[in-house]
């Protein structure tokens, strides 16, 4: 790895999970001893090239100041917005003050604590001389249904072409900043980071990872986390 480039974490964490159907919001749930982004968090502890933590809060997030968070990197916190593509451009923007617009910034998901420290490190091992950056992705499995208003099947798509996206995805911070303010400047709904590089014109690469990098959204997956955290364990 180049030592002229730095290489960050974003975590907006500014959401609420309604569908989770509980009384706080889904990353302060309690997952293994800790809650779900304390987890989270430490899936990044061992990177070593990652020099600093940007999480991107909701200024009425009363849980994250009551929360121990010991991890030997420098920690920001920044107001998030209402949608994740503004809360991780606010992450951007602090970043822009310290650092350099080549660096290379991870962008992931607070309700992704199951992601493989061995996926994390070959997303940099093969993006980090990409032009535009990556991805972790997993290959669509299941028969895939495009449905109508009605919620009638319209069509069965090929799936032979089709990936889950899941985090971190990884671009250079100056450009990654671009594409969101030219998304959202025009009003484009981007659900990902991969999708704001899109529109404006650059594919990202997608780079095969493990399933068990799920996003806990519903009330079952708080187990099925725990599962592939004690397996991950396990294998240590």
């Amino acid at each position: 790895m180049s030592t002229s480039i730095n290489y960050w974490l974003v975590i907006p964490a500014a959401g609420v999970g309604n569908r989770m159907q509980t009384d706080r919001p889904k990353q302060y749930l309690e997952l293994n001893g800790q809650t779900v982004i304390q987890q989270t968090l430490s899936r990044f502890e061992t990177i070593d090239c990652i020099k600093g933590i940007v999480v991107a809060i909701s200024e009425t997030d009363e849980y994250w100041p009551s929360l121990d968070i010991k991890i030997n990197k420098q920690l920001i916190v920044v107001n998030g917005g209402k949608e994740r593509c503004l809360s991780v451009l606010n992450a951007l923007n602090a970043l822009a003050t310290q650092a350099d617009e080549n660096d290379w910034v991870l962008v992931h998901d607070a309700a992704r604590p199951c992601v493989p420290v061995k996926d994390i490190k070959r997303l940099i091992a093969e993006c980090e001389k990409d032009k535009v950056g990556g991805l972790l992705a997993v290959p669509v499995q299941d028969t895939m249904k495009r449905v109508n208003d009605q919620g009638r099947v319209v069509v069965t798509e090929d799936r032979s072409n089709m990936w889950h996206a899941l985090t971190p995805q990884m671009f250079r911070l100056g450009m990654l900043r671009h594409a969101l303010e030219q998304a959202i400047e025009s009003e484009v709904v981007v659900t990902d980071e991969a999708s704001a590089m899109e529109y404006i014109n650059l594919s990202a690469k997608l780079v095969d990872a493990s399933a068990s990098n799920i996003k806990i959204t519903r009330p079952e997956d708080l187990a099925l986390a725990e599962f592939y955290l004690n397996k991950q364990g396990e294998l240590q």
